[in-house]
């Protein structure tokens, strides 16, 4: 029996708001902020509690409104949005009151008897856009830490996954602080208009262009941007690869969400010494996954709509498929994918593929596989398998990117402690755990000066005497 897909037609549609709503929207939070409601611990505390709550108390909606909007399967849209979110926002109340202590500074000798400090203020009213592969996970986590942080935040999911957006939209007023967090539906129409408004912080999570709208937009405010853009994650099999191990990893990684995630594996350099070992390990991979009839498979998804379906078949056109290929317009369904013989100029190799089509490209040598890397712009993230140290440290060190993984896939951007972010055209900023704290944080520099003495700071007074030059002279080691 085949599965039931993501409405694409209703995907389209979101609850309209006003211009006139919005802007009350901003303004309320803005008010708020100023109120000094939010500072308190014990109130960032009490909210983040509230949002772990909504998540365990509509655990069931969340996760079947998951699988309905995205098309991923019951145990995917619980792993990678429900328990994500709940792992951040575990981090957070583990470190947050570490977090807001302030951080001891080295001071000069010269400026004694003197102290200094940062400490981190909350920016204020921060705007979070989510993306629709993951509408949960990628809404929730920035406003953990914008939370944390002591900000007001307005959450704007996306309209592209609607049962999710309308169920944040529902509980998230039931369960959080209406005058701090607010939750923004709609489309293109309402999130221009949330760019207009003036925040403190802007965190979007999408593809590389509307980044460029995003990024503009807040120019005109001068206000600060996180921006999370993906970007085409290549991934290293050298000749030192256990390739059992590697070949099931790699296969999570690329087929978890059907490939529609930012940090899957986009392409492969293989070895070509073991290139023809490696491609019979991933098609019985494959089979062992999803047997011989995917589409059947309740492990198996679906794309998110029919838009990105038509894509991803057009890129299948004239290509050379070593298994999978097959694909069903009315079901959303596309198999898992290995295609073989892929030039640089494939049209596979051109934007990011954000589907189940895994293009595999043998290599002479490690060396090769670091140069066609470098030779493009830079990756949200990395896979290295290799058993070899050598190599590892040797692809870390000529290659740049948002983050690696080694000998796996997907974990650097899921684990809550360690920071996650683009670099180049893949993004700008981190977050997660204590990053996410920072981010929506500025550190301040404080220098506090003792009183009780003024014998080496007088120095700095007029009149300027041959005593304090030689004394200053002496504390600043200058000749």
């Amino acid at each position: 029996m085949k599965k039931s897909k993501p409405d694409s037609k209703r995907q389209s549609k979101s609850i309209q708001m006003s211009n006139k709503d919005i802007e009350a929207v901003v303004k309320r939070l803005r008010a708020t902020y100023n109120s000094e409601k939010t500072y308190p611990l014990s109130w960032r505390i009490s909210q983040l509690k509230a949002m772990r709550s909504m998540l365990r108390e509509h655990n069931k909606e969340f996760i079947y409104a998951l699988k309905d909007d995205t098309g991923r399967p019951l145990y995917e849209a619980w792993t990678g949005d429900v328990m994500c979110a709940e792992g951040e926002i575990g981090e957070a109340l583990k470190g947050i009151k570490k977090w807001v202590k302030p951080r001891p500074l080295k001071s000069n000798i010269a400026f004694f008897p003197s102290k200094a400090f940062t400490v981190l203020d909350p920016l204020g009213v921060a705007l979070v856009i989510a993306p629709w592969n993951y509408p949960l996970e990628l809404a929730l986590n920035p406003a953990v830490g914008a939370i944390a942080a002591g900000n007001c935040v307005v959450i704007k999911p996306s309209e592209f996954a609607p049962r999710t957006s309308a169920l944040l939209s529902k509980y998230v007023p039931e369960y959080m602080d209406t005058d701090a967090i607010a939750v923004v539906d709609g489309g293109v129409p309402e999130t221009t208009f949330l760019l207009s408004q003036k925040f403190d912080h802007i965190f979007y999570t999408g593809n590389g262009r509307v980044g460029r709208i995003i990024y503009e937009a807040a120019v005109k405010n001068l206000t600060s941007v996180t921006l999370e853009l993906g970007g085409k994650c290549p991934c290293f099999v050298t000749k030192n690869a256990k390739l059992d191990v590697t070949c099931r990893r790699l296969c999570w990684g690329k087929f978890y969400g059907m490939g529609q995630t930012c940090v899957a594996p986009d392409y492969v350099l293989v070895d070509k010494s073991i290139e023809d070992a490696f491609l019979e390990g991933i098609c019985k991979t494959i089979k062992e996954f999803y047997g011989d009839d995917p589409q059947n498979n309740e492990d198996y998804g679906r794309i998110v709509n029919e838009r990105h379906h038509k894509r991803l078949v057009g890129l299948l056109k004239g290509q050379d498929i070593l298994i999978g290929g097959q694909y069903d317009f009315d079901d959303l369904y596309i198999a898992p994918t290995v295609v073989t013989n892929v030039a640089p100029d494939n049209p596979l190799m051109e934007d990011e593929i954000f589907g189940p089509i895994l293009p595999v490209i043998g290599v002479s040598d490690t060396d090769a596989a670091i140069s066609f890397v470098n030779e493009r712009p830079k990756p949200l993230g990395i896979c290295i398998f290799t058993e070899s140290r050598k190599e590892e440290k040797e692809i870390l060190r000529r290659t740049t990117s948002g983050g690696v993984d080694v000998n796996t896939a997907l974990l650097h951007s899921a684990t809550p402690g360690v920071p996650f972010g683009g670099v180049g055209a893949s993004g700008m900023g981190t977050y997660h755990g204590r990053e996410s704290f920072e981010t929506f944080s500025h550190r301040k520099s404080v220098i506090r000066q003792g009183t009780w003495t003024e014998l080496i700071s007088q120095a700095a007074l007029p009149p300027y005497t041959k005593w304090k030059w030689y004394l200053a002279k002496k504390l600043t080691g200058n000749p």
